[in-house]
């Protein structure tokens, strides 16, 4: 699963290499430039089309965005509902 969610982030954001040293405590909200707040808009799409979920607008929070950790743990969240 976090290898999954690694592309959709990497290529969403367009990290290129970058995203492949990426790992579970990998920061990103503020520690990824390109990871601003239209880009958070784009990349919940891009996570709801590659893993067919919805996500609510009261659903989406600064923690989920933590690390690549947590958006891998939100996603896993969203598919066992």
């Amino acid at each position: 699963m976090i290898n999954d969610v690694k592309r959709v982030v990497g290529s969403t954001l367009g990290l290129g290499p970058r995203a492949d040293a990426m790992d579970a405590s990998t920061p990103l909200l503020g520690a990824i430039p390109e990871l601003d707040s239209m880009a958070v808009v784009s990349l919940i799409t891009a996570l709801e089309e590659r893993f067919g979920i919805a996500v609510d607008d009261d659903e989406i929070g600064a923690d989920h965005f933590e690390t690549l950790g947590s958006l891998v743990s939100f996603v896993e969240q969203k598919l066992a509902r």
